[in-house]
C-alpha cells in the first residue's frame, strides 16, 4: 500500500506498508510441497511445508527453508571466498476452529545465519596525496585511502607525539614526511575482490511467537492479536578491506620494546613492559601484532583478549540485541446499507539491552599505550593506557512504548460513489542511555586492572555526557563521582500526533476506477546518540510529517486481456528525516522535502498462454527550504578563501575561513604562522583534479580558534566545515526512472505437461548516494535482466526449472555511502549480486 499508512492496523508508516501474510493451516486437507535448487557457487536451497489436519477442528503446517553457497567475493590476502550464506529458517502454525464463527491462530518461527557475510562490499577513493582528507572529492577511483587522515594514523604520529612532548622514536609514522601505509597496496577494480586480513563474522537470529483470534459476531468482526519477538545481530570485518605495509611499525615498535627492556635511561620499564608484551611480543623481529578484540570491559589488549596474528589489523563490529511485544484489537463490520465502519488500537513496547558499533585497530592500541604510558608516568600515577583503547559507541538500554488508536468510515453513496475516512491517534515515548568512548584524555586505566575500564580508579574525569559540564579538576576516584561527569547519556523524549486519510472512489464504468485520496503520515521523533567529539547536531530530532496527495485510475479491458493502472502523486514533507555519519556516528537531522512523480502499470494478456507485465515511474524529488550542513567530502564548502585543517586531537575536519570573503593570502599565512609554532606544515593546495578548491593542512581547530579569540583576528573556525545549503537538492537513494518488463508464455502439450519460459528485465535511473549531490555521490543508472524456464508435470505435481539471475553479469553499484572524516571519508559500495544460474525441483503432494 503506497503512501501514509495507520488507519487499517499495525503502526504508523509515512512511506507506505507492505503486509506479509504467511499461510495458514487447511483443517479439510493434508498436503506439502518441497522444492529444491542448486546452482554455481556452489549454492544449495531447500524449502518445504507439510499440512497436517488434526480431528475435525484443529490443523498444524509447518514449513522451512535452508540456504548454503559459497561467497561472491575473492580474498586475495589467502585466495578464499567471503561473503557466503549459511542460514535457515522453520516456522510451524496452528490453527483452532472451535465454532463456525471463532477462529485461532498460534505461530511460532525461528531464523538463523551464521556466516562470514560483508555487511560492506566494497570500498572506493580518490586519493588524498596530502593525507588531510584521505579521499577527494571528484570521482570514486578502484584506490586506498590515505591513512594518514584517520585516527589511528594521527594519534600514533610524530606530529602528535611531538605535541604532547613525547618523543617522536616512538611514532608509527609522520603524517607529513611518510608515505601512506596503503600506498604500495593493490586495490582491485573488480568489486568482488579484497584484500583482507580479516575474515569477516556474520551472525543474526530471530524468534517470533504470534497468536490471534477472530470471532463474527454477526455483521460485526472482532480480532485480537499478539506478538512477541527476540533479535540479535553481531557481525565484524574488516574496516579498510586492505592490508597495509607494516614494516613502516617497525621503528615506533623497536623504541617500545626497548623501554620495555628498561633500556631507554629515565623511562621506567614498569611503564612499557606491559604494552609492549601485550600488542608486540617479541618485538618487531618477533613478527607477532595483537590488536583489541571487541570486548565489552574495554580492556582488549591489555586485558588479554586480542586478536594476534602475522599483520595489525583494523576492524569493526555492530552488535544488537533487543525484544519487542505489541498486541491489537480490531473491530470491524459488514452491515446491510451504505455505511460500515473498522475501529482499532494498538500498544507495543520494544526494548533494545545492547547496541554498539566498535572500530578496532592495532594503531588505536599503540596510541592508547604511548599516550597512556607517558601520561601516567609524567603524573605519577600508576603504569596506565589510557583509555578505551577502541572506538565503542554503546546504547545499554533504549525502551520504546507505543501506542495508536485508528479507525475508518465507509460510505457508499451509490453504486458507484464511495466515501472513506480514516482518523488515527499517535504516542510514543523513547528513552535512551548511552556513551562514545575512545582515548578519553584523563582517563587512565591501569595495565593492572580487571573487570571493567569503568571500574578504574583513575578514572574520574571521563564524561559520558559531554553535553553537560564536568567539574573533575584531576583523575582521583570513581568513574561518575565527581559532579557533571556522567558515566552514560541519559535523554527521553515524547511525541503525539493526529493523522488520518480521506478517499473518493468513483467507478466511471465495471472496468474503470477513478480514486483521490489525501492522507497525512507521522513518524516519530528520537534521540542521536552522543558524539565524540561534540560538534553542533541537535540531541534529538523532530517527528517526520508528511501529507499525500494521490490521484488514480485503475482500469480493466477487453475482458481482463489488458490491466493498466495510472498513479499521481505529490508529497509534501515536514521534517524530513535524513541521515548521516558525524564523528563516527549516525545521527538524523530534519529537512523539508518535496516528492512528486507518476506510476503506470500493466499486464497484458492477448491470449491465455502470454502474460506480458510492463510498469514505469518518474520520481522528482527536491529539498524544499533553506537547510545549510557541511559537506564532509569538502569541508570548505567550495571556497577558496577556506583552509581544511585535519585535527590532530580527534581526526575531525574543520575549517579556517576569513570573516570578510576572499581573503586567501590571508587565512592561509594566518593558519601557517600557528602550524610553525606548533612544527606543522603550513597549508598546500589539493590536486587540480579534486574537486576541492580550499587548501588544507594538519593542525589543531581548539588552538586556532584561541589565537583567533586571543588576538581579535579575522577569521573563524568552523567546527565541522563550511555549511552548504542544500535547497534544491535531490533525495538521496531516489532514482529519476524506473522501468520495467516481463514476459512469460505457457506452451501445453497433449500429455497434460507444460514448459514455461520467462524472462525480466529491469532498469533503474540515476540517484544520489547523499543529500549533497556531488560527482561522487552520483549512482549511475543500470540495468538488471534474469530469465527461466520450467517444465510442469501433470496438474502441476512436479515441475522442473532452470534459470539465471544477473543475465549479463553486471557490477552496477545499487547503493553507497561516505564514512567518517576520521577514517578518511572512503566511499561503501553496494552492487548487483553477480550472474547467478542453475537448476531446480520441486514436488507438490
Amino acid at each position: 500500500m503506497r503512501g501514509p499508512q495507520g488507519t487499517l492496523f499495525g503502526r504508523s508508516a509515512t512511506s507506505g506498508v507492505v503486509n506479509v501474510v504467511t499461510g495458514k493451516p487447511k483443517i479439510d486437507q493434508f498436503e506439502g510441497a518441497l522444492d529444491g535448487e542448486y546452482g554455481n557457487y556452489q549454492s544449495f536451497k531447500l524449502k518445504g511445508m507439510l499440512n497436517l489436519p488434526i480431528g475435525d477442528t484443529l490443523a498444524a503446517r509447518f514449513a522451512g527453508v535452508y540456504i548454503n553457497r559459497d561467497g561472491f567475493t575473492k580474498n586475495l590476502f589467502d585466495n578464499s571466498s567471503i561473503d557466503g550464506r549459511d542460514l535457515y529458517s522453520v516456522r510451524g502454525s496452528l490453527r483452532w476452529e472451535p465454532g463456525a464463527d471463532t477462529t485461532v491462530d498460534l505461530m511460532a518461527s525461528y531464523f538463523r545465519e551464521d556466516d562470514d557475510r560483508l555487511r560492506i562490499q566494497k570500498q572506493l577513493c580518490q586519493t588524498d596525496p596530502t593525507g588531510v582528507l584521505g579521499c577527494l572529492n571528484n570521482r570514486l577511483d578502484a584506490s586506498p585511502v590515505n591513512a594518514n587522515a584517520s585516527l589511528a594514523a594521527i594519534f600514533a604520529s610524530t606530529e602528535l607525539l611531538a605535541i604532547a612532548g613525547i618523543p617522536t622514536d616512538f611514532a608509527l609514522g609522520s603524517l607529513e614526511n611518510d608515505p601512506n601505509i596503503y600506498a604500495n597496496s593493490v586495490t582491485p577494480s573488480d568489486p568482488r575482490v579484497v584484500n583482507t586480513a580479516f575474515t569477516p563474522e556474520y551472525f543474526t537470529s530471530e524468534l517470533i511467537f504470534q497468536g490471534k483470534i477472530e470471532h463474527d459476531f454477526g455483521p460485526i468482526s472482532a480480532q485480537i492479536s499478539g506478538t512477541y519477538q527476540e533479535t540479535k545481530v553481531d557481525s565484524r570485518q574488516d574496516y579498510n578491506l586492505n592490508v597495509g605495509d607494516k614494516s613502516l611499525y617497525n621503528s615506533g615498535l623497536g623504541a617500545l620494546a626497548a623501554a620495555g627492556a628498561g633500556l631507554i635511561p629515565g623511562l621506567p620499564a614498569a611503564y612499557f613492559s606491559a604494552a609492549a608484551n601485550a600488542l608486540n611480543p617479541g618485538g618487531p623481529a618477533g613478527g607477532v601484532y595483537c590488536t583489541s578484540d571487541t570486548d565489552p570491559t574495554g580492556l582488549g589488549a591489555f586485558g588479554g583478549n586480542a586478536i594476534c596474528g602475522s599483520e595489525p589489523l583494523q576492524f569493526d563490529r555492530s552488535i544488537q540485541k533487543g525484544s519487542a511485544w505489541s498486541t491489537e484489537a480490531i473491530i470491524s463490520s459488514d452491515l446491510e446499507g451504505s455505511f460500515n465502519f473498522l475501529l482499532g488500537g494498538i500498544y507495543a513496547e520494544s526494548e533494545v539491552s545492547e547496541n554498539s558499533y566498535y572500530v578496532n585497530a592495532f594503531g588505536l592500541d599503540y596510541s592508547s599505550a604511548i599516550l597512556g604510558s607517558f601520561g601516567s608516568l609524567v603524573g605519577g600515577l600508576a603504569p596506565s593506557h589510557q583509555g578505551q583503547s577502541f572506538f565503542r559507541n554503546n546504547t545499554d538500554d533504549f525502551k520504546l512504548k507505543s501506542y495508536g488508536l485508528f479507525g475508518e468510515a465507509y460510505f457508499d453513496v451509490s453504486d458507484r460513489l464511495k466515501f472513506t475516512v480514516g482518523v488515527r491517534y499517535n504516542n510514543d515515548k523513547k528513552s535512551v542511555r548511552a556513551r562514545s568512548g575512545l582515548l578519553n584524555s584523563g582517563f587512565f586505566i591501569p595495565y593492572s586492572q580487571t573487570g571493567d575500564i569503568y571500574d578504574t580508579p583513575l578514572g574520574a574525569s571521563f564524561d559520558g555526557d559531554l553535553s553537560t559540564a564536568c567539574t573533575a579538576t584531576s583523575p582521583v576516584g570513581a568513574v561518575g563521582s565527581v559532579a557533571g561527569c556522567d558515566a552514560f547519556q541519559s535523554r527521553s523524549v515524547a511525541f503525539d500526533k493526529i493523522t488520518g486519510r480521506a478517499v473518493v472512489d468513483y467507478k466511471i464504468s465495471d472496468d474503470s476506477l477513478l480514486y483521490v485520496s489525501y492522507s497525512r503520515g507521522y513518524k516519530s521523533g528520537g534521540i542521536n546518540p552522543p558524539l565524540q567529539p561534540i560538534f553542533t547536531v541537535n540531541e534529538s530530532f523532530r517527528p517526520e510529517q508528511v501529507d499525500a496527495f494521490e490521484v488514480g485510475l485503475k482500469n480493466s479491458f477487453a475482458d481482463g486481456a489488458l490491466q493498466l493502472n495510472l498513479t499521481g502523486f505529490y508529497y509534501k514533507y515536514k521534517d524530513l528525516q535524513l541521515s548521516r555519519i558525524v564523528a563516527r556516528t549516525s545521527v538524523n537531522d530534519n529537512v523539508g522535502a518535496d516528492i512528486y512523480g507518476f506510476e503506470a502499470e500493466a499486464i497484458v494478456r492477448p491470449d491465455p498462454d502470454w502474460v506480458i507485465n510492463m510498469g514505469f515511474s518518474y520520481l522528482k524529488t527536491k529539498v524544499s527550504e533553506d537547510k545549510f550542513l557541511s559537506n564532509p567530502r569538502d569541508p570548505g564548502g567550495g571556497r577558496s578563501d577556506a583552509v581544511i585543517i585535519k585535527d590532530l586531537q580527534n581526526a575531525s575536519n574543520c575549517a579556517v575561513v576569513p570573516t570578510v570573503a576572499g581573503n586567501v593570502a590571508g587565512v592561509n599565512g594566518f593558519v601557517g604562522a600557528v602550524n610553525a609554532g606548533l612544527g606543522l606544515n603550513a597549508p598546500q593546495a589539493f590536486p587540480s583534479d579534486s574537486g576541492i578548491a580550499s587548501t588544507g593542512a594538519y593542525g589543531i581547530c581548539a588552538v586556532l580558534a584561541g589565537q583567533i579569540a586571543a588576538g581579535g583576528l579575522p577569521y573563524e573556525v568552523l567546527g565541522s566545515g563550511v555549511p552548504v545549503n542544500i535547497n534544491g537538492n535531490e533525495l538521496p537513494q531516489a532514482p529519476n526512472v524506473k522501468f520495467s518488463i516481463g514476459a512469460q508464455y505457457t506452451a501445453n502439450f497433449d500429455n497434460g505437461m507444460s514448459l514455461v519460459p520467462r524472462i525480466d528485465l529491469a532498469y533503474t535511473g540515476n540517484s544520489y548516494g547523499s543529500i549533497f549531490n556531488g560527482n561522487p555521490d552520483r549512482i549511475e543508472g543500470f540495468t538488471q535482466a534474469n530469465a527461466q524456464i520450467q517444465l510442469n508435470g501433470p496438474d502441476d505435481r512436479w515441475y522442473v526449472r532452470g534459470f539465471v539471475q544477473n543475465l549479463f553479469d553486471s557490477n552496477s553499484i545499487t547503493g553507497q555511502y561516505v564514512t567518517d572524516a576520521s577514517s578518511g571519508l572512503y566511499t561503501n559500495i553496494f552492487t548487483l549480486d553477480p550472474r547467478r544460474y542453475g537448476i531446480g525441483a520441486g514436488m507438490k503432494f
